[in-house]
């Protein structure tokens, strides 16, 4: 599914797809969304022809840069948000659904964070984690390098899967 969709929005993208900075860009804003993340960005970094190691860079550049704004502002904001009528069932959902994956990251705390936001699931990653982290209040310096070393490890993942196993098919 995470390749469909990076795909499509390779597509959205298309007319900065012309230049090796466009390029760039695409990949580092995929990096940045929920869901997609960096698996998101390697794997259109792959199908956009880019050279690994600088996509891996600009790829968990764009993964991380988000980490700090969710584990420090995320909690005050949905509780500004949830005073809006429109809203409430909206952030009541995503609290919900960040509950149920909590119990990953409750028992091994800082590992779990890791571990969950390290290993490229559907579900997990670094938005998901340092949600429940914010959720469970965690420690947030703790958490900041615990979700960086997991983006690291799903980088060092979707690199194998990206470069290396789609990249033998697709090349």
């Amino acid at each position: 599914m995470t390749e469909k969709f990076a795909s499509f929005m390779v597509k959205l993208f298309g007319s900065w797809a012309g230049t090796l900075l466009g390029k760039y860009i695409i990949i580092f804003i995929l990096s940045t969304l929920p869901i997609l993340e960096l698996r998101g960005g390697l794997i259109a970094a792959n199908f956009l022809g880019l050279p690994m190691w600088q996509s891996f860079a600009i790829c968990f550049l764009g993964n991380i840069i988000i980490i700090p704004f969710i584990l420090w502002f995320i909690m005050p904001l949905f509780d500004k948000l949830k005073k809006i009528k429109g809203l409430r069932n909206v952030i009541a959902k995503l609290e919900a659904k960040a509950n149920n994956k909590k119990e990953k990251i409750e028992t091994l705390k800082y590992w779990g964070l890791f571990l969950f936001v390290g290993i490229p699931l559907p579900g997990t990653g670094a938005w998901t984690g340092c949600f429940i982290a914010a959720i469970l209040g965690l420690d947030k310096k703790k958490s900041l390098l615990a979700a960086i070393m997991g983006v690291l490890l799903a980088g060092i993942i979707m690199l194998i899967f990206s470069y290396g196993i789609l990249g033998s098919i697709f090349n």
